[in-house]
């Protein structure tokens, strides 16, 4: 933690050759509507020399792009946005001297409007023109020591910086320039920052100064035209860093961190802690209680036989409370680490950059590993229960590759991963499908245990973290397609497996209803004003709803819209050749004779290629994302074919992988806030300066949260969710009881916030 705007004034790195990372937080890259946004009505002024002239042309820019460097090199040069109402001002003054503490008073005096932002910074002329000399440096801290109560007095109401002197690049300068040396230059700085007094942390009305511009020059100073003044890109991201100083505390992007005070507990927030603390306290108390009665039946010594007699409980019963204050005490402390990391500023967080390396090695390594713990299946039916857990395990080992290394703004791995989350939502249909299908279970425990594995932790981070419902898209996504998968079997005629046995024509009553499901789909995906409409009603606006509409429900809906279908039929299919024995399923056993079978193999892995080669030739991701959804089937299903037709594949399986499939949606859920953080937009450092050992520190951790979060939602859909139907509606009553209060205490802080 500590202060990020220090941090961001004053240190970082380079990532790569052009992206700056300031130390222990993240920088927000501000599009110029956002600028525009924070400096309504502002007025900033720039006071210096050349270099100063260089970063408000740099700043300006990021207001409006199209702006030319032309105006008078040695005068004063004015900027306005009347759109926004922003005034930037660079005022020619490249000495510290008279003139300058002159205008700087005059903003000090009287009713005069000050600016609300000003940058000052000037040392180099001075150099220049005194050839170097001691009287010039003297001369410079008498009159740097008579600007500074002036620059005080107005940083109480203004923003104002100093902006250190960046060192040269010395056998580039020209013969009038020889005399400025990074020797000189540093004792000016020196200089300033003694007399600015900026060694203690800064208040509020403090001058910031503004060095980090030093350690920018120090790696991009050999690139300068004339060895003096910064390449564009540098004083670009010097410009970037004095947006986001001013600007993240009233924009608060969430990929910005520096700046960024913590947010206030909200009304839930502090119902929530209270309520986990309760439970800590009750667990440990009935802990307690238990503990000293099992201890009071502790077997003791027999003094006659000298043997051990052991009571008729070996150990103490625990009960349906206990197991659930457990429960909520592990959650607790799990959800206290989940705050501290990604929403107090106690952690630092990092911008992501993506390499290479930094995905596909990986890759390689946890495919290495994968096929290190293969294992013979227990049974070797197609998509079985182990394989369909490996499948979604090394899936989502490779999406938070892919999420950790910032692999999105590469294309071709960005489709790639948009064929697993498909692949992920056609498991989806085949599984709940075969299921209704093969089962005939409709009932409510079915559809409540199911809802409730789905969507508990979800919930519990809603009002923890104070997240929408939205926000976690893919569970909203996998919850509406199974309500909709149900839907379609469970309404009128019920057909399953059973009763189309009898006839046949039960069959093309089922085509007809998948039928209808896809004419329902094509017709929504092509209708946004109906499908906002539907899911704008209340209380499924409350749920769908981000940034107060629905479009980016639609847009991840859209995205993946055909795919759980595709499942669906696929498992029809399969379970009507099975059901036939048009298909061998032995151990070892090709799926269908061997000259099927090899052309089966053949065509699916040139489908595979031919995908692979089509997404890595993908140059506009908005076209691409066009064609996705009715071709991501290609590859799913050549994938499928590829894994199960050859039998010797199909009889073995990662038990690595598989390990992390049963976890999977723990998995992809944690990681936007104690693997990932800044809501996925950064990277979680619990160990600063050592990046390979944070992230296996925080992976481990990571990874052992999901799992024991697994184990706790286990736990309670048997307390929360039992088969008993009179029970269980009671339950349902407490949940829309819970749900009612959750909306009533929402609407409160709603209104207070308004």
């Amino acid at each position: 933690g500590g202060d990020t705007c220090e941090y961001l004034l004053s240190s970082g790195r380079f990532l790569g050759e052009k992206v700056w990372q300031p130390h222990s937080c993240m920088m927000h890259k501000y599009k110029n509507s956002e600028a525009k946004n924070c400096l309504i009505d502002k007025h900033v002024v720039f006071i210096g020399d050349s270099r100063i002239r260089q970063l408000f042309y740099s700043f300006i820019k990021l207001i409006n792009p199209q702006v030319k460097e032309e105006g008078i090199k040695h005068g004063n040069i004015p900027f306005e946005d009347k759109s926004a109402s922003i005034k930037v001002d660079f005022l020619w003054y490249p000495e510290v001297n008279g003139s300058m503490r002159q205008r700087i008073k005059s903003w000090t005096e009287g009713s005069v409007a000050k600016p609300h932002i000003i940058v000052v910074g000037a040392a180099t002329w001075s150099i220049k023109i005194h050839n170097g000399s001691n009287e010039a440096l003297a001369q410079y801290k008498i009159n740097i020591t008579s600007i500074a109560p002036l620059l005080e007095k107005l940083a109480i109401s203004s923003d104002v910086y100093w902006v250190l002197q960046d060192p040269v690049y010395e056998d580039m300068l020209s013969e009038s320039r020889k005399m400025i040396t990074n020797e000189k230059i540093d004792a000016y700085n020196e200089a300033a920052v003694r007399i600015l007094n900026s060694s203690s942390r800064n208040s509020k009305a403090r001058v910031k100064v503004f060095s980090v511009s030093k350690l920018i020059a120090q790696e991009t100073i050999m690139k300068s035209a004339d060895g003096l003044h910064l390449p564009e890109s540098s004083r670009d991201t010097n410009a970037m860093i004095l947006m986001n100083v001013y600007c993240n505390k009233i924009m608060k992007p969430i990929d910005g961190s520096c700046c960024q005070p913590q947010p206030p507990l909200t009304l839930i927030q502090k119902i929530a802690f209270c309520f986990f603390t309760l439970s800590i306290i009750g667990y440990l108390i009935i802990s307690l209680i238990h503990r000293n009665n099992y201890r009071k039946n502790k077997s003791c010594t027999d003094l006659e036989s000298g043997e051990e007699k052991k009571p008729a409980i070996s150990t103490p019963n625990i009960s349906t409370l206990e197991m659930l204050l457990q429960c909520f005490c592990k959650l607790g402390l799990i959800m206290t680490y989940f705050y501290l990391c990604d929403r107090a500023n106690l952690f630092m967080k990092e911008n992501k950059f993506y390499t290479h390396s930094s995905f596909f090695i990986p890759i390689v390594y946890i495919l290495v590993l994968g096929v290190f713990y293969t294992e013979n299946t227990k049974e070797t039916k197609v998509l079985n229960r182990e394989q369909t857990d490996e499948w979604k395990g090394w899936m989502q080992l490779v999406i938070l590759i892919y999420h950790i290394s910032g692999a999105s703004t590469f294309l071709p791995v960005y489709m790639h991963i948009r064929v697993l989350v498909a692949a992920y939502l056609f498991q989806t249909g085949y599984g709940h499908f075969s299921y209704f299908w093969i089962k005939g279970d409709f009932g409510v425990y079915r559809v409540c245990q199911v809802l409730f594995r789905l969507n508990f932790l979800v919930v519990v981070l809603c009002i923890v973290m104070d997240r929408p419902y939205q926000f976690y898209y893919f569970v909203p996504l996998v919850t509406v397609w199974f309500m909709i998968i149900y839907a379609t079997l469970a309404v009128w005629p019920q057909i399953v497996q059973k009763k189309a046995n009898g006839n046949c024509l039960w069959h093309f009553g089922l085509l007809l209803k998948l039928i209808c499901l896809l004419t329902c789909i094509y017709f929504l995906s092509y209708s946004q004003g109906a499908f906002e409409k539907i899911f704008s009603f209340w209380p499924l606006s409350k749920c769908f709803e981000l940034n107060g509409n629905v479009y980016e429900w639609w847009f991840r809906w859209k995205l993946d819209r055909y795919v759980v279908f595709h499942g669906m039929l696929f498992a029809f299919i399969y379970l009507a050749l099975q059901k036939r024995q048009m298909i061998s399923e032995g151990k070892g056993d090709p799926l269908f004779s061997n000259r099927v079978s090899n052309v089966l193999l053949f065509v699916s892995i040139v489908s595979f290629l031919t995908y692979s080669i089509w997404a890595s030739s993908c140059k506009n991701k908005t076209e691409c994302n066009e064609l996705h959804p009715s071709v991501s089937v290609v590859q799913i299903l050549a994938f499928v074919l590829i894994r199960n037709v050859p039998g010797y594949v199909r009889s073995v399986y990662s038990s690595f992988f598989a390990w992390f499939g049963k976890i999977s949606l723990e998995l992809f859920i944690c990681q936007y806030h104690i693997w990932l953080a800044a809501d996925t937009k950064g990277i979680l450092v619990l160990i600063p300066g050592y990046p390979m050992f944070n992230v296996l520190v925080s992976t481990f951790i990571f990874v052992c949260v999901a799992h024991e979060i697994s184990q706790i939602t286990n736990d309670l859909a048997q307390i929360v969710v039992p088969k008993d139907n009179s029970t269980l509606l009671k339950r349902l009553l407490c949940i829309a009881g819970f749900f009612s209060g959750l909306h009533f205490f929402s609407a409160m802080q709603d209104q207070s916030r308004h």
